[in-house]
């Protein structure tokens, strides 16, 4: 009797462990990963990725590489989307990672970065190469390890988009393509942000990043609230600088009527060589972006897992 007993307890835990659900395993955004990324984005063999070279167009291809080798898919038939700026050929870089709730997969969060640059720039003890780690090879690594850790947790119950501009120097001249491209076919868009310059730290006593247009939306603090903390703060000379419409979060905001917006941790005080040719691998801190990510992912999960759509637009 005792016997039959032991192997029933034996059989019922079996069975009662054999029916937990498997758990995720998260993957780390490292900042070895970052910077291996940088060190190709930013280096001197792209040529400061201006619009239309042979440096954005190798650019392209090793996002693209990013990620197809990461279970990300194009959005469109390829990844690219394309369009004119002059006589120049500009590519933005698309892909999508499919929500897993049958309903809401249907609504988007747009998470984005540019990836060019200006090319050259005013020359430097012999340097004329304008590498653009900060501005903005940062965040389009930000958006790329972001997709990244959604594609293997497969944890969004809403659909990503992750989308990297051309031709922001130019203008905002990609991302307005791209906007006025997902209107026209419909897309069900919820919310976008643009990482714009995350490579270096604020001071101490600031919050860890701010976000653009932060009056214009309870973005931030619903950010916050599922962070657990104030990672995205208001940042007064933002406004004062017109922030808001100088970057890529502008042409979603414009055109899909929707809460859009820039994170940055760049804030003019903190980094010497916006538009320089000394915006290079080695001015960049690794640590606080793998920090700067590690702590957004949780609060942008929590958002876009939300059953309704918290984020909104407010009256100005």
């Amino acid at each position: 009797m005792k016997h039959l007993l032991h192997l029933f307890i034996i059989t019922l835990a079996f069975s009662c462990s054999s029916h937990k659900k498997p758990q995720i395993i998260k993957p780390a955004i490292t900042a070895i990963d970052i910077k291996a990324s940088m060190d190709y984005l930013a280096s001197d063999l792209l040529e400061g990725r201006a619009t239309g070279s042979k440096g954005i167009e190798d650019a392209a291809i090793f996002i693209e590489n990013y990620l197809k080798s990461n279970g990300i898919k194009p959005y469109f038939e390829t990844y690219r989307d394309s369009f004119k700026v002059n006589d120049l050929t500009g590519y933005n870089i698309v892909g999508v990672i499919e929500g897993n709730d049958p309903e809401l997969k249907n609504e988007h969060i747009i998470l984005g970065g540019h990836y060019d640059h200006i090319g050259v720039g005013k020359i430097v003890d012999g340097d004329s190469i304008a590498n653009g780690a900060n501005d903005d090879a940062s965040g389009t690594i930000a958006a790329m390890e972001i997709g990244k850790y959604f594609a293997q947790t497969k944890s969004n119950k809403r659909s990503i988009l992750i989308t990297l501009y051309d031709a922001e120097e130019l203008g905002l001249k990609g991302s307005a393509h791209l906007a006025e491209r997902l209107k026209n076919e419909g897309l069900n868009a919820y919310t976008m942000i643009n990482f714009e310059m995350i490579g270096v730290p604020r001071t101490e006593n600031e919050t860890m990043s701010y976000m653009s247009g932060y009056e214009r939306s309870n973005f931030a603090e619903t950010l916050n609230k599922y962070a657990g903390e104030e990672v995205v703060g208001y940042f007064p000379k933002a406004k004062e600088f017109g922030l808001f419409m100088r970057s890529d979060n502008f042409p979603f905001f414009k055109e899909l009527n929707m809460p859009a917006h820039a994170i940055s941790t760049f804030d003019f005080t903190n980094y010497d060589f916006y538009h320089h040719v000394d915006d290079e691998v080695d001015k960049m801190d690794y640590q606080h972006m793998a920090n700067f990510i590690n702590k957004i992912i949780p609060a942008l999960e929590g958002m876009m897992n939300a059953p309704t759509k918290e984020v909104v637009l407010k009256d100005e």
